[in-house]
């Protein structure tokens, strides 16, 4: 992985030879359909950030079309999404209060960090880190911003006001203690655009469903004049235009928004990076992740200029994007503007847009993000797998929604390490025809002076302990066997420490008046062998391409005596020993 700064991501991507009359043609349907989702998505996403509606619209209007001309992916849009929202209010609920003036300008600067991370990250070719965050940690991630976002719309769904923040048990604790102030027209109007937007999933699953569900519930709030009743509505938007308003900014603000800006950054990477390889697959696409991650990150550096929250690519509008036909990135650059025209012509409506009715549909969206099949099959296979689940979702939910995507990728490269930290020693004997196998599984005779083990498993600081742990045992149960032929076939790579064990062996070896011997044909882990001077301090006779090599070495070496008196005579070699008797085999490679 090359650290290496890449100038050539600083340029726009070059998709735009492919745009054609028949694209742009594709493109303006995809993004008008794009266009009508993501405005109730825009603003309920912004309601779960603690941010006016407007916010979203503008990360709706400006994110997507910085990522589509920097990006790598085709048809993928960016824009506000659900995870990032729900972390962007966990980060700064604690500070500030939400939606006000303060916060607002954190939310900004938060951009702006997330932005200049992320910018880096790409910049610098590190696009392969997201890698090291499994699929496991954001099962259990995604699971704890449900849980928390349903707990903050709970409230809203019911028509009654409570103090934002805290953890989920204390929002929750506060709704029931505020439940006998309930508004059932409140929740009439969340129920109908829950329970219409699914319906409209199941009849027209192409069809703008939130859309839809938005608009049956603010009928709904129409015909009862429900805002008489104490229902909150949206209200009056300020500017829809996005106006140049870059983030203030100083040392103190700076270090209390920097963890959840390192959070977020590698929330919307890992977002923008699988949906992008996703689709890289499914339009026959090459995808690189570098650039994405620079476009993604000067989409949240511009969009911070322009009043914007930090966003990342899309599940959903991705998905209604390939399945509207989109055929380059203009589809994303069109849904923006789209956007802007309908919010021109229809802004006074989105007024009238009913707080339950958001929050009916946020409900929907959490309830969506539990992937319970996946969590399911993965607590019947894989006990580990569903630990990193269980406590990436206990941290977010007790404790920081941020902090739990640290937790989940502590506790997988704990996992990894452990795992890696025992390598499998397996000791090997020639069969009938010559293949090495386990001597005490196939009841194979082994020769009484010399040892083949294979290692399986990385050889570095984290596994020498338990190799030389191996190695002792197996000197105790075979103290006649001096000589040891080590197979690293299955090793990779070693470092200092996993050389410094190897020539400590060797040296043990000869001690005892026997030798090692090393089986590798893997040309880098020879020149690793090489720079760490362990061919230097073994002899580089004791560095053989093939397990018959080393059989040739190690028998000249054995002692005659012992010889005299074996019948193993598992080797051809045996052949020129003392007492030599036919011999039984070739050793097969």
């Amino acid at each position: 992985m090359s650290l290496a700064p890449n100038w050539s991501l600083l340029r726009p991507a070059i998709w735009w030879k492919s745009v054609s009359r028949g694209t742009v043609q594709a493109d303006l349907i995809a993004g008008l359909t794009n266009a009508s989702i993501v405005l109730p998505q825009a603003v309920a996403f912004a309601t779960i950030a603690g941010l006016p509606p407007i916010y979203g619209l503008y990360t709706a209007m400006i994110t997507p079309i910085v990522a589509a001309l920097w990006g790598s992916s085709m048809v993928m849009v960016s824009g506000p999404t659900t995870a990032i929202s729900a972390v962007v209010f966990s980060t700064l609920a604690g500070l500030s209060v939400p939606g006000s003036v303060e916060f607002i300008q954190l939310a900004l600067l938060l951009t702006l960090m997330v932005g200049v991370i992320q910018f880096l990250l790409g910049f610098a070719g590190l696009g392969r880190l997201v890698a090291f965050v499994s699929h496991s940690v954001m099962l259990g991630f995604t699971a704890a911003a449900a849980v928390l976002i349903g707990a903050s719309q709970i409230a809203p769904a019911m028509g009654v006001a409570i103090e934002r923040g805290g953890s989920v048990i204390e929002r929750l604790y506060r709704t029931v203690e505020a439940a006998e102030h309930v508004n059932m027209i409140a929740v009439a109007i969340a129920a109908t655009a829950f329970f219409v937007t699914i319906l409209s999933r199941r009849v027209a699953p192409r069809s703008p469903t939130f859309l839809i569900g938005l608009t049956a519930a603010a009928l709904l709030a129409w015909y009862l004049d429900a805002e008489k009743m104490g229902v909150a509505m949206v209200g009056e938007l300020p500017s829809i235009i996005p106006v140049f308003s870059p983030p203030a900014a100083s040392a103190a603000t700076i270090g209390i928004v920097t963890e959840g800006a390192f959070a977020i950054a590698l929330i919307g990477l890992l977002e923008a990076v699988s949906i992008g390889r996703a689709f890289a697959y499914r339009t026959n696409t090459r995808f690189d992740a570098n650039r994405e991650i620079v476009g993604q990150g000067l989409s949240n550096i511009v969009g911070s200029m322009f009043q914007a929250y930090p966003g990342s690519g899309s599940f959903t509008r991705s998905g209604i994007n390939y399945e509207s036909g989109a055929k380059t990135p203009m589809s994303a650059i069109f849904a923006a503007i789209f956007l802007f025209i309908i919010l021109l012509l229809f802004a006074p409506l989105v007024a009238h847009i009913p707080i339950p009715g958001l929050a009916g549909l946020i409900l929907l969206v959490a309830w969506k993000l539990i992937s319970f099949k996946e969590i399911w099959e993965i607590a019947r296979t894989s006990g580990t797998e569903l630990s990193i689940i269980a406590a990436t979702l206990l941290a977010g939910v007790m404790v920081e929604l941020d902090f739990a995507i640290y937790v989940g990728v502590i506790l997988s490269l704990m996992i990894f390490l452990s795992k890696t930290s025992r390598p499998n020693l397996v000791i090997s004997a020639p069969d009938e025809n010559g293949t090495f196998r386990d001597p005490t599984l196939y009841s194979l005779r082994e020769c009484p002076q010399a040892l083949f083990i294979r290692i399986d498993g990385p050889l570095y600081f984290g596994s020498v302990e338990a190799i030389e742990r191996g190695f002792r045992k197996v000197e105790r149960s075979r103290p006649l066997q001096k000589h040891m032929v080590l197979v690293l076939k299955g090793v990779g790579d070693l470092d200092l420490a996993g050389a410094h064990a190897l020539i400590d062996e060797a040296k043990r070896r000869k001690k005892l008046g026997g030798s090692l011997y090393i089986v590798t044909r893997y040309a880098p882990l020879i020149k690793r062998l090489t720079r760490l001077h362990v061919i230097e301090e073994i002899g580089e006779d004791h560095v053989v391409a093939s397990k018959g090599d080393a059989i040739k070495a190690v028998t000249e070496q054995l002692a005659d005596d012992v010889c005299a008196t074996c019948d193993a005579r598992i080797f051809r070699e045996c052949a020129g020993r003392p007492n030599a008797l036919v011999p039984q085999m070739e050793v097969a490679e």
